[in-house]
């Protein structure tokens, strides 16, 4: 009987192994694509966007660049959303200045965000634009926007305040929504 038992214990040992290296290896994968991803050093574009959600942690990313680069016009998302009210009081609180543009994405997501600037790129005629969200949001974010223009899209993350679960959390979410991305195409045809 023992006998029995031993290549069934060495199936699950292995099978336990290999999930530990597979949960290891995606965890190092996160951590280098939306903990530290891969940046370019931001130049001047045409348009600077800052995407819905963290405003209080991505508008000013986005207003310094604005004016370190000289870019002429600044794009923000608005929700509605507590987690966006400094983007939305900007926008109400500025709706004549003709540098600013406001939308709000519909459906309310990142989706919504890229099928949007597609319209507004060119409606504009804007070749450029620099992204600013969340350093865990920047290659879905990127990617979906990417599928929906030819224009030049160039993403720069803001840096959260996140505790190492709040990270764990964004890891695992932002895995899934890379991973739709791939799958599902925002702009299939742009």
């Amino acid at each position: 009987m023992p006998l029995k038992t031993a290549p069934a214990t060495r199936a699950i040992g292995v099978f336990v192994g290999a999930c530990l290296l597979a949960a290891v290896l995606w965890l190092i994968a996160a951590f280098q694509f939306l903990y530290d991803p891969p940046q370019a050093t931001p130049h001047r574009t045409d348009a600077i966007v800052v995407l819905g959600g963290m405003s209080k942690e991505r508008l000013p990313v986005a207003q310094k660049l604005q004016k370190k680069l000289g870019i002429p016009m600044l794009v923000v998302s608005t929700t509605g959303l507590a987690g966006n009210a400094e983007g939305d009081a900007l926008c109400d609180e500025e709706s004549g200045d003709s540098k600013l543009v406001c939308f709000r994405p519909s459906p309310l997501n990142t989706r919504g965000e890229a099928d949007a600037l597609r319209g507004l790129i060119a409606d504009h005629g804007w070749k450029s634009v620099t992204v600013v969200t969340s350093e865990y949001h920047v290659m879905r974010a990127g990617t979906l926007i990417e599928q929906c223009t030819s224009a030049e899209v160039q993403m720069v993350g803001s840096q959260p305040d996140l505790s190492a679960g709040a990270w764990l959390d964004r890891f695992v979410v932002e895995s899934g929504g890379l991973m739709d991305t791939w799958m599902r195409p925002e702009c299939s045809s742009h």
